[in-house]
């Protein structure tokens, strides 16, 4: 499904959302940081093997609004396994330009 990503201003994020769009993990995992914290719904969670099964599987469907310079991103999330909910993505970069942390929260 293609969504309007126009409202994504970081390059780094909006690459990272494309890749996650397309289910291309080759692509995903080149915007991440060898060491990536990843959190969610609170709970940390490893990175590289929670999106070898989410990829292909998750996307946005609609992006609501962005904020924090492109670094959080709202809208509705659609999971083959979980179904459609509101969620926030936030990103944090680091010095070298790679995406060091990202938490995903569910949100009500």
């Amino acid at each position: 499904m293609n969504i309007d990503l126009s409202k994504l201003k970081n390059s780094k994020v909006k690459g990272a959302i494309e890749a996650l769009q397309k289910g291309d993990a080759k692509a995903w995992f080149t915007f991440f940081a060898q060491e990536v914290i990843f959190y969610d719904d609170g709970n940390q969670m490893q990175f590289n093997n929670f999106f070898r099964k989410a990829l292909g599987k998750e996307r946005f469907i609609k992006i609501d609004k962005v904020e924090n310079n492109g670094l959080a991103i709202y809208g509705d999330f659609h999971s083959d396994q979980w179904g459609v909910f509101k969620t926030i993505f936030k990103f944090q970069i680091n010095k070298e330009g790679k995406i060091s942390r990202l938490e995903i929260e569910q949100l009500s």
